[in-house]
């Protein structure tokens, strides 16, 4: 996903998760597989190693498979969801522009946004591509107390996002900002960057003197929506631009509302497996020659999600 600000930073997803640790075993480090849906190639790149300018920098064993098998949870609209049995999305899109500087395809399945990271390090999928927030604790397979649990993935870095609260459209509660939020109900993705923030600005309100907020967690991003919807809970936590494009599009943009700015921005990355260090350099050259061409900057403006772009890739950028 924070995350999703799977962010999904330690400190706050936007699946971008709580985008701390996205969700590595526990709620960090990405525990469970289940894939659930498999949405086949959401990259129609050509497979000529020969026409492709950075065919020649993968490895061997994908050179010769002529795919890149990615692991998603398509269910965080624009960035990766389902549309007519098809993943589609920001992050699709941005795959399979790499797929063409590349010369392979990308294939995308759809899994539990806390398994992702898991199954990557099973050797299920390549690279893991779903609003993730590169942070320090996914880097090193952390736990939200430091311990050691899993070994942690590299990030290239492709994307920028904040954490954003979204409440029923009219406000009915009077919600500013994530602040606002002591004493009340608050729904969010389990094993996110924001799901994190939440628990972190929990403890601010008693410390504080004030009531705890009551986190509600959910497995997909698609029920606590349903549950800020219902009056269940007065407001969500996201990233930003899930957020604006929910608030845009849900019931006519009748539905829900952004409240406050985008907080704690932070890079969202594709993991990978920390032995593939070829694979991590080919798609840092990929993801650069995307920025390079433009053609990175049309698929942002497609999906309405500029205010994500960054100028040069990064490996392990998060902190």
């Amino acid at each position: 996903m924070t995350a999703r600000s799977i962010r999904r930073s330690t400190a706050a997803h936007t699946r971008l998760a709580a985008v701390g640790s996205l969700a590595v075993a526990g709620a960090l480090l990405l525990t469970g597989c289940g894939d659930q849906t498999d949405g086949g190639s959401s990259s129609e790149a050509s497979t000529s190693g020969n026409a492709a300018p950075l065919f020649s920098k993968l490895p061997a064993e994908i050179q010769k498979a002529g795919v890149i098998k990615v692991g998603t949870n398509a269910e965080y609209a624009p960035m990766e969801y389902q549309e007519s049995g098809k993943i589609v999305g920001v992050d699709p899109d941005i795959a399979a522009a790499l797929g063409e500087k590349l010369g392979v395809e990308f294939t995308f399945t759809s899994g539990s946004f806390d398994g992702l990271i898991t199954s990557l390090n099973s050797g299920r999928y390549d690279i893991a591509m779903s609003s993730i927030t590169d942070n320090k604790a996914r880097q090193e397979g952390l736990d939200d107390s430091g311990k050691k649990l899993g070994p942690g993935v590299d990030f290239v870095d492709y994307f920028s996002a904040g954490t954003a609260v979204y409440v029923q459209k009219g406000n009915p509660k009077n919600i500013g900002s994530i602040e606002d939020l002591c004493g009340q109900t608050a729904a969010v993705q389990r094993g996110t960057t924001y799901e994190e923030a939440l628990q972190k600005q929990s403890k601010a309100c008693t410390d504080g003197g004030k009531k705890k907020i009551t986190i509600e967690s959910f497995e997909n991003d698609t029920e606590a929506q349903t549950r800020v919807k219902s009056g269940g809970a007065v407001a969500g936590v996201n990233d930003y631009p899930v957020a604006v494009d929910l608030a845009r599009k849900a019931d006519g943009g009748k539905a829900f509302e952004v409240v406050g700015e985008q907080v704690d921005a932070g890079p969202f990355g594709i993991a990978v497996n920390k032995d593939n260090k070829q694979l991590t350099a080919a798609l840092e050259a990929a993801v650069n020659a995307i920025i390079e061409d433009g053609t990175y900057q049309e698929v942002l403006e497609k999906w309405g999600a500029e205010s994500g772009a960054i100028d040069k890739a990064a490996i392990n950028g998060g902190k």
